[in-house]
């Protein structure tokens, strides 16, 4: 399956020009919101996508957001630049996820829910440091389309999904049956795409932490954590919850900052479910 998977990432189309706009928009530092609803409003897509995320139960705002100004003004500018960019690279990739048994739109609440994350615990570690992985952390699951797409053209999702079921392990199963991780399969595709490497290595070693270079390993460490709590079959489960736990532990970071973040996170889904 591993000339498949080439396959497919090298047929990708290139990004829509409005992403680019988006990245230069962020790296100037940009607070005029005049310009960024110019920019994501040619997106029909995007728009649809950021008020779904910012009408969702993961943010429990009070009354239906219905337009991109408020949606903005209340998931901040540097949120909505990675919603916005996430929904475009995704419709890019274009693509289902049968051989995970998850909805398009189940993947788009889990990646939010990883930038909620880093926006909620990583703002108590490093504020800078919280503006950098927001996008990260919204992109570093979108390999699992192309993986999705060669499983079901090798007549292997039946098998697959068994187990995914049995393992609860989408790493080993994605490296057994592909050669391949999905972070390394969505690191190969942003590599392709020319995007920074402050976003493709941090995502192309959370399978691999040791091997990480220094200055990106903290980076890195916090992907992996985030991932583990946003499988995007079972979401923020106890399990999975544990499983991050111990990594937070390993890798020295605050556990009480950790658990209160989790909790308030979880506190608001389940008050608005």
């Amino acid at each position: 399956m591993k000339k498949d998977l080439l396959e497919e990432i090298h047929s990708l189309p290139p990004l829509p020009s409005s992403v680019f706009e988006l990245n230069e928009y962020k790296n100037i530092d940009n607070t005029n919101t005049t310009e960024l609803i110019s920019i994501i409003g040619k997106d029909p897509l995007m728009i649809i996508t950021i008020l779904k995320i910012v009408n969702s139960s993961m943010f429990g705002f009070k009354g239906k957001i219905e337009t991109l100004e408020r949606a903005i003004n209340l998931l901040g500018i540097n949120f909505t630049i990675s919603v916005a960019i996430g929904s475009a690279i995704q419709n890019n990739i274009n693509g289902n996820l049968l051989a995970y048994a998850v909805k398009n739109d189940d993947f788009i609440f889990s990646s939010a829910l990883a930038s909620n994350i880093v926006n909620t615990w990583v703002s108590n570690i490093n504020f800078d440091l919280k503006n950098q992985l927001l996008l990260p952390a919204f992109l570093q699951e979108a390999g699992k389309f192309i993986i999705s797409q060669v499983i079901q053209k090798n007549r292997k999702t039946e098998e697959f999904l068994l187990e995914l079921e049995e393992t609860k392990d989408a790493t080993f199963c994605e490296i057994k049956y592909t050669g391949y991780s999905c972070a390394r399969i969505t690191a190969n595709i942003f590599k392709q795409w020319n995007l920074s490497h402050n976003i493709v290595i941090p995502i192309a070693f959370t399978d691999d932490i040791q091997s990480c270079p220094n200055e990106f390993k903290i980076k890195a460490q916090i992907l992996e954590i985030v991932k583990i709590l946003c499988d995007i079959r079972y979401p923020l489960s106890d399990k999975n919850i544990e499983k991050a736990l111990e990594k937070v532990v390993l890798y020295g970071f605050d556990v009480e900052n950790f658990l209160n973040s989790i909790d308030v996170i979880k506190e608001v889904i389940n008050q608005n479910t």
